[in-house]
């Protein structure tokens, strides 16, 4: 399995802090159909060990020999390449793709800075490493910090994203390396749906979990690859610490159990809450929001009847349509609002 993002950062965090010289390697830019996309790392210590990869393997052997020379002088460099159309598929960039790599010695003061990128990671708190490429100078941005970081505003959208990227500013060509939790899936009610949302979910990289009191429905045979919490909500989504990278759908049709869920994810920042319901249900379902104090505002959050209107009738349609409304809202395109205005 192809070592993620992740593991290849802590692994460099870990090779430096046991001493070895360590150079990494960052897909910066990409033209064409480049087999790894921006933002891919490869992690390559002093004797020419390596973990990761920048181009599926067809330059790989390349980098790596730059990197020793790269951590020998302790410097960075810019790498690039690129195949004509009629050796690409030998090699793997096909289209004539081209790739921009950059490379730099891990020192101890990035060495720093890894090991706190990695901490936010690990503790789900969002924030970017921004990197100076033609001087190599590096400082993090936490998520508390962004608000009054002057490149706050192009940070927090692409934070959302979770997408690393580069960016001109100040007249400066910078790289953007973000620590964003991946994406999650939080059902109310391990019913027929939620089954099938598991299956999706998990297609797509989202976390899934499964909140249901009740334990005839909430069974690890029903859900052997989500986490499953047979707990009410009140006990179950405190611990959860409800973010901006969580989505919440409420399947239970039971409102002792949905509006529990419904209370602490109009509390928190979730990108997406869903209900599943008829209107007059949801009618029904404002009203006692109301009356525990939510504004109009907030409930406008609700996306109700939950998911896309795509027709959806079995539980694997309506689980399909309601993923493609998390992922849409994930990325905030308004679908349902294209297709009321296309009407």
């Amino acid at each position: 399995m192809l070592a993620s993002d992740e593991d290849i950062l802590r692994k460099a965090q870990e090779w430096k802090t046991a001493g070895r010289g360590v150079a990494l390697a960052t897909v910066v830019e990409t033209w064409g159909s480049a087999p790894r996309p921006v933002g891919s790392h490869l992690v390559i210590d002093g004797e020419g060990n390596f973990l990761g990869s920048v181009s599926g393997g067809c330059v790989e052997g390349d980098v790596v020999a730059e990197a020793l020379d790269v951590i020998e002088i302790g410097s960075r460099r810019m790498l690039e390449f690129g195949v004509a159309d009629e050796t690409a598929w030998r090699v793997g960039l096909s289209c004539g793709g081209r790739i921009r790599v950059y490379l730099e010695s891990v020192d101890a003061n990035r060495a720093d800075l890894l090991a706190v990128f990695n901490a936010e990671r690990a503790a789900r708190r969002p924030c970017a490493l921004i990197t100076d490429v033609a001087s190599g100078e590096q400082r993090l941005v936490r998520a508390v910090d962004l608000a009054a970081d002057p490149m706050a505003e192009i940070l927090d959208e692409r934070l959302r994203l979770g997408k690393s990227d580069s960016a001109i500013w100040a007249g400066k060509e910078l790289f953007l390396t973000f620590a964003a939790p991946p994406a999650r899936l939080i059902t109310i009610g391990a019913v027929h749906i939620a089954q099938a949302l598991a299956q999706a979910a998990k297609l797509v990289g989202f976390d899934m979990t499964v909140v249901d009191p009740r334990t005839a429905f909430a069974t690890p045979e029903r859900f052997p690859d989500a986490q499953l919490l047979a707990e009410w909500p009140d006990a179950a989504l405190p611990a959860l610490r409800l973010d901006r990278y969580t989505a919440i759908a409420l399947l239970t049709h039971d409102p002792r159990i949905d509006d529990q869920a419904l209370v602490h994810a109009l509390r928190a920042d979730c990108f997406y809450i869903g209900a599943l319901g008829s209107r007059k249900t949801h009618a029904k379902r404002l009203e006692r929001m109301r009356g525990k104090g939510f504004s109009e505002e907030g409930l406008a959050r609700i996306r109700a009847p939950i998911g896309l209107d795509i027709g959806a009738d079995s539980p694997g349609e309506i689980a399909i349509a309601i993923l493609g409304e998390v992922i849409a809202s994930l990325r905030r395109k308004s679908l349902r609002a294209d297709t009321e205005k296309a009407a």
